[in-house]
């Protein structure tokens, strides 16, 4: 099944510049949405043999990025009335040579890593230090809120993909701690859209420090 991984690794790689390069919200969530799922069946496929365990990780991964948290975003989207990223910090144009760069140099970093005999000829490394760069350039980029909530999601995925490396080593309870912490961040953020959407006629973050108790 290892054969299979490359190649959906490089649809979740095409996934980040779709993030970067599009001003509808909507679809920047589907990107995101398509690319948890994706990671979701990953443990699968890089440790077939990982047992009850393994495949719970997989059906609550696949259940919170795929469906949970994708639906709480639009639910966000549709009561805040906002459907463009209108003015980024970062243009798109230039956000998607910024990923460009970013994945590139992944791609040279990750081959100095001291990594398992198993793991060097895998892209799982450069593609999860990749997602991580696109999560950052998101978060720091971007005013929408709702759009650095994207932001961080796409950051946790990168850190989960790194994470199947060790996935045999890890606890259980961290596992599910990885997924609590992404639901619970994701949580406090739909709260926060919530209130600047009330407060003020856009979601904007620059409005954050007006916002009183």
């Amino acid at each position: 099944m290892v054969q299979f991984l490359d190649p959906l690794l490089i649809v979740a790689l095409a996934l980040n510049f779709v993030a970067l390069g599009v001003s509808r919200i909507r679809g920047v969530i589907n990107a995101v949405a398509l690319q948890g799922a994706l990671l979701g069946v990953f443990p699968l496929l890089v440790h077939p043999d990982i047992g009850p365990r393994g495949v719970l990780l997989v059906v609550v991964t696949l259940v919170l990025k795929g469906l949970v948290i994708p639906a709480f975003l639009v639910h966000a989207m549709r009561e805040a009335n906002i459907q463009h990223e209108v003015r980024p910090v970062v243009n798109y144009m230039s956000s998607l040579l910024l990923g460009a760069v970013g994945t590139g140099l992944a791609m040279v970093f990750a081959s100095t890593l001291p990594l398992a005999e198993g793991h060097t000829d895998l892209l799982l490394v450069p593609a999860s230090l990749a997602t991580v760069w696109t999560g950052f350039l998101l978060l720091t980029t971007r005013r929408k809120a709702i759009m650095q909530v994207l932001g961080y999601l796409l950051l946790e995925n990168g850190i989960f993909l790194f994470g199947l490396l060790l996935l045999e080593a890890m606890p259980f309870l961290v596992e599910v701690g990885v997924l609590l912490d992404l639901f619970t961040g994701v949580f406090v953020m739909g709260i926060i859209v919530h209130h600047i959407s009330r407060e003020f006629a856009s979601i904007s973050t620059e409005h954050l420090t007006e916002l009183k108790e």
